[in-house]
């Protein structure tokens, strides 16, 4: 979308020094998608966007400029959760490098954006947060086109069987044959029948779904980085919920 915003619901996803006292944001808005911003002046002592211009923070923003880099112009805090556990943060500076990484510029996703409110909720209140992160990122991955569903083998179109072994491909989702190329092999049938029915409490749910998920999530990445997987390896030593 192009031309003035005003108003526009947002959050930060990354921001960085620009010039000499402003600020380069990046931004995941409702209607006009991942936006990058200039808040002139906002790396300044004085300036208040660098208080408010925080990531997790709703905002309400009022931008101008037609080309790829918009002129940020108003900036409105709004109230909402704070990521205060060190766990929680680092899982939402993952989420926030996800949508960074993979979203295109100016490209709206209501749904996702509906999606981030819930996640940043959730995390803020959850102390187990590894569901929280696996269901965002199959909503975010479906918001790209690659859905899929556990509980159905796309090759054959037949439903999973609890006693045998599937595979899993990003780009074809469950398969009951391996195909070349393939990603992962020996699924488990009634693992994937529980996480259809939604369990990701089971230590074999989890296992499974972070198998597939960060598979699904490193294709998508097609190489880049994701700075904030370190942050986890760090925190809990082997453990990590990414």
């Amino acid at each position: 979308m192009t031309g003035p915003m005003q108003q526009e619901p947002a959050y930060v996803l990354h921001r960085r020094p620009w010039r000499e006292t402003s600020l380069m944001v990046d931004v995941f808005s409702l209607n006009a998608g991942r936006v990058t911003v200039v808040a002139r002046g906002g790396n300044s002592a004085k300036s208040p966007l660098k208080a408010q211009l925080q990531p997790f923070q709703p905002l309400l923003l009022d931008w101008t400029g037609r080309s790829d880099l918009k002129t940020l112009t108003q900036a409105d805090v709004r109230s909402g959760p704070s990521l205060k556990r060190t766990l929680s943060l680092y899982s939402g500076l993952y989420v926030n490098e996800l949508l960074q990484r993979l979203l295109p510029m100016a490209d709206p996703h209501h749904r996702l954006f509906a999606a981030y409110i819930d996640v940043i909720a959730e995390l803020s209140e959850a102390e187990d947060v590894e569901p929280v992160l696996r269901r965002f990122e199959q909503s975010l991955a479906a918001e790209l086109g690659y859905d899929f569903v556990w509980d159905q083998a796309t090759d054959t179109g037949q439903p999973v069987e609890a006693g045998r072994l599937y595979c899993y491909d990003p780009e074809q989702g469950i398969l009951a044959e391996p195909s070349p190329g393939v990603r992962l092999q020996n699924l488990p049938g009634g693992t994937l029948l529980a996480l259809a029915d939604g369990d990701l409490e089971s230590a074999e749910c989890r296992r499974i779904a972070k198998r597939v998920t960060r598979v699904l999530v490193d294709y998508l990445l097609q190489g880049k980085v994701l700075h904030s997987r370190s942050l986890f390896s760090h925190h809990r030593g082997d453990r990590n919920d990414l």
